[in-house]
């Protein structure tokens, strides 16, 4: 372990790609859907959002800096590791570099949480630095939750449910039963990427010592278990039009379904982490997919 690099190869693009760009939507879809949900009410304010919008990209990125810290610390990555974890090892970033970004990062959102809070309610400041512990908790402290069966649904509830509570509730003071009800199928398919990637790398962290959901019910029931999710949400959406709580634009949804089988299809098909990859990617992109169709759901429902 220790802090020892190889030699350095911390170019922009290294940078950039350190950052993981492209798992940013796990932070636009829950900030996008929540002040969606607002249009019924009043007209969205744009510099709320925005804040909220960049806050929580902040933190979701401050939260992969702090795997990315810490499982280097762990000894659990090395040069051959699969996925976009690994940078310190693959490319010489230094380890304490990686730790004050991550700081500087929530210090920067918890400015911007100020600004959120003088507009709209100081219990935002409570619920901003919970999710920013729990960021840190994911993987750093004595017992990081990513170790345990409940990396799912601690990322569903805080990556996706209460992001969407809180973007609706610094635009209105209030939460409704619509946006309850609307967050939960978001919420259970960000834990389903949760699940995805620990599903992938199944093989490797059982070697480690972890213990995550898909070690302790194997392979084919994890498997079994995200197709559900994903059968789930799309359920839930038919219940909401149903019953009357929301319209049939929801049903937009249903373009994302094609992500839905084709992510359950390669995870079947294939067991090496490295060949996984494709399908990590599809259950990202169907999160996003369904996330954005829903948003775009709400915002044709209201003008039309």
């Amino acid at each position: 372990m220790g802090e020892k690099t190889p030699k350095r190869n911390t170019g922009l693009k290294k940078w950039w790609q350190m950052l993981r760009p492209h798992t940013l939507s796990a932070s636009f879809v829950p900030v996008a859907l929540g002040t969606a949900l607002v249009l019924p009410l009043k007209t969205p304010n744009f510099g709320l959002f925005t804040a909220m919008l960049v806050a929580s990209m902040l933190i979701q990125i401050a939260t992969n800096l702090f795997n990315e810290y810490f499982d280097f610390k762990r000894g659990l990555d090395n040069a051959e590791s699969v996925g976009i974890g690994g940078s310190i090892v693959r490319d010489g970033f230094h380890p304490k570099t990686i730790l004050r970004l991550a700081f500087t990062l929530c210090f920067v959102a918890m400015l911007i949480g100020v600004f959120i809070c003088a507009n709209s309610s100081w219990w935002i400041a409570l619920a901003g630095s919970i999710c920013i512990l729990t960021g840190y908790l994911y993987s750093g402290g004595p017992y990081p939750i990513a170790y345990t069966p409940f990396g799912e649904l601690v990322s569903g509830l805080f990556m996706g449910v209460f992001i969407i509570w809180i973007s609706f509730f610094i635009q209105t003071g209030t939460l409704t039963l619509n946006c309850v009800l609307i967050s939960i199928p978001i919420g259970i398919l960000v834990g389903g990427i949760n699940m995805a990637n620990n599903i992938r790398d199944l093989s490797g962290d059982k070697e480690k010592g972890r213990r995550t959901l898909p070690i302790l019910l194997g392979r084919p029931k994890a498997i079994n278990v995200l197709a559900s999710l994903f059968i789930f949400s799309y359920v839930w959406i038919i219940g909401l039009m149903i019953l009357g709580v929301e319209s049939a634009w929801m049903l937009i949804v249903f373009a994302s379904l094609p992500k839905a089988i084709q992510a359950t299809t390669l995870f079947r098909k294939k067991t090496k982490a490295i060949q996984l990859m494709p399908a990590m990617k599809a259950t990202a992109q169907m999160q996003t997919l369904f996330g954005i169709l829903l948003s775009l759901g709400l915002v044709l429902d209201y003008f039309m």
